[in-house]
């Protein structure tokens, strides 16, 4: 069911309230789910009947994505800012370190709040911040693109584009590497956050620095990659595992950038092993 949480983030300026939309269910030990930029938390439904078996499950819209706002006045759209959040979030929900994982954005977000000690393990499916510069152009490249497509587009075009398996490919082939295992519900509700999401192009520019170099000790760390990501290429997988060289490093076959409907089963079970080491 989804609920709202509001609560008080320091800035320079004094608190500001932020507000997040996110869903929950499932018992055991609590485990936040992060999705990538300009999606939503419904990337991860395919997954989270599976995972709710043995974790309480909290999928979380980031700030100005899905239906959550964008961060108020004060308050920027990028990394520090956006991992300061979250767990200002976890603390309004009375959730103390609880198990992360994320995909791309998500993925990275999680490595932070790790590296700050803030949860109690990571599993991390294709994170961003492990490019090259060429690799970091060439994924923003594609997402601007994406974007923009989403907002010309017609609803009308996205609804009947979705309703066939080559639409939904045409719609989602750079994301997934079986788009046609998407309902076109899910189809049409992810164009129409790529196309609304408040603060993409914020996050994208802030995004142009960085690069997660260290080491997030103290805590079990699983990063995993889809064979045939397109956004962010695997081999950036070899280059997580040498920043965090204790990270259990784990390929998912046949599945693209956003592996959760592409293989559920596959995907529930890395991140409950994640959440077992």
């Amino acid at each position: 069911m989804s609920a709202t949480a509001s609560f008080q983030v320091p800035t320079p300026d004094g608190p500001r309230r932020t507000t997040l939309a996110y869903a929950r269910k499932g018992t055991g030990d609590p485990l936040l789910l992060l999705h990538g930029i300009g999606h939503h938390r419904q990337a991860w439904d395919p997954v989270a009947d599976i995972l709710a078996a043995e974790r309480d499950v909290i999928a979380v819209d980031l700030p100005g994505c899905g239906e959550s706002p964008a961060l108020p006045d004060g308050l920027s759209h990028d990394l520090a800012t956006t991992t300061a959040v979250l767990g200002a979030f976890c603390e309004a929900l009375g959730v103390e370190r609880p198990h992360a994982a994320g995909n791309s954005l998500g993925g990275l977000l999680a490595l932070e709040l790790g590296r700050g000690n803030r949860v109690r393990s990571v599993t991390a499916l294709s994170p961003a911040g492990f490019w090259a510069p060429a690799e970091r152009r060439y994924a923003f490249g594609l997402l601007t693109g994406m974007r923009h497509a989403a907002q010309r587009m017609p609803v009308p075009l996205v609804e009947r584009l979705s309703r066939t398996a080559a639409g939904r490919a045409v719609l989602t082939s750079t994301i997934y590497a079986r788009p046609g295992r998407r309902s076109p519900e899910a189809v049409v509700a992810e164009t129409l956050a790529l196309a609304r999401a408040e603060g993409f192009f914020e996050t994208l520019r802030s995004g142009r620095q960085v690069r997660f170099t260290d080491d997030v000790p103290g805590i079990p760390v699983t990063v995993a990659w889809g064979s045939r990501d397109r956004l962010l290429l695997p081999r950036q997988g070899v280059r997580a595992k040498h920043a965090i060289p204790r990270a259990r490093l784990v390929r998912l076959p046949h599945c693209g950038h956003v592996p959760m409907s592409d293989d559920p089963a596959l995907v529930a079970r890395v991140v409950l092993d994640g959440s077992r080491r």
